[in-house]
């Protein structure tokens, strides 16, 4: 009789862990639904990205888990004041591997799929918090990268501009042919991000009916006001993350749960079946 009791107990948990895997599938494939009518349907769509949206192109985020700061310290790797005193240090424990994967990363789909929505017409500007350039190798042509970027590089002394793929690292830190150190075009702790960067970033979130959240928690501040910014100015933030945030429920109208490349994969082609 135990054992009778037993199995009925586990049919019983098998049946309602199927339904409530079929009621999350139901919920996703409308949730992928509504974002792609609610994107067909705007006039101004923005999108703010993170580092999620590249750990699938191999580059791996700087906080959380898994990121580079459970590896090495911020402030002794990645601030101004240490590159400025001991920029071969730096160059060598963390520039060094940095651009060893960024040499590797290409676009993915989350990528891909943002650069086809602006030939659509439906996109006009992404805002990223990443340094990679991946959303310019992509197709993107409106980009604000928040932080900067580490996929240009420029000489300390002459400010000649180099590419990251340009850049040897046969001596460290690599230098000029004027012989100036050459260091990424992206914002060290202990440096103010680009104003231009933060006005303009706020006059699109002001301006767009829809905001796309990808890949981040919008956690770390001025960027974490970003979503919220547009909230208030009346647009809808559709939030794509494999797992629930503080943006979820608050700021958020609805969350695509799951990576952002098989979820903007999925919208994409939802998108094409609606223009068809």
């Amino acid at each position: 009789m135990k054992c009778h009791k037993n199995e009925l107990k586990r049919r019983i948990y098998e049946k309602k862990g199927e339904k409530l895997k079929k009621k999350k599938g139901q919920t996703m494939d409308a949730n992928i639904d509504k974002a792609a009518r609610d994107i067909v349907n705007a006039k101004k769509i923005a999108a703010l990205t993170g580092a999620g949206i590249s750990v699938e192109s191999g580059i791996p985020p700087f906080r959380g888990k898994g990121g580079l700061w459970e590896s090495f310290d911020p402030m002794e790797y990645a601030h101004i004041d240490a590159f400025l005193n001991h920029p071969e240090k730096v160059w060598d424990v963390l520039l060094k591997g940095m651009k060893e994967i960024m040499d590797r990363a290409k676009p993915n789909d989350a990528h891909l799929g943002l650069a086809q929505l602006e030939k659509w017409g439906y996109l006009q500007t992404v805002i990223t918090q990443n340094v990679d350039g991946l959303h310019q190798m992509a197709g993107n042509r409106d980009v604000i990268e928040f932080h900067g970027t580490f996929a240009i590089n420029y000489c300390m002394d002459c400010n000649r501009i180099y590419n990251l793929s340009e850049i040897t690292l046969d001596q460290l830190p690599p230098k000029c042919t004027c012989g100036g150190i050459i260091r990424p075009d992206c914002v060290f702790f202990g440096e103010q991000i680009p104003h231009e960067n933060i006005m303009r970033s706020f006059e699109i979130a002001q301006n767009c009916d829809i905001m796309l959240v990808i890949g981040t928690s919008a956690s770390v501040h001025p960027a974490a006001i970003i979503p919220s910014s547009a909230l208030e100015s009346g647009a809808k933030v559709i939030e794509i993350n494999p797992e629930l945030t503080p943006l979820t429920g608050r700021t958020s109208h609805y969350i695509l749960k799951g990576p952002a490349g098989e979820m903007i994969r999925q919208l994409i082609s939802k998108i094409k079946s609606i223009r068809e």
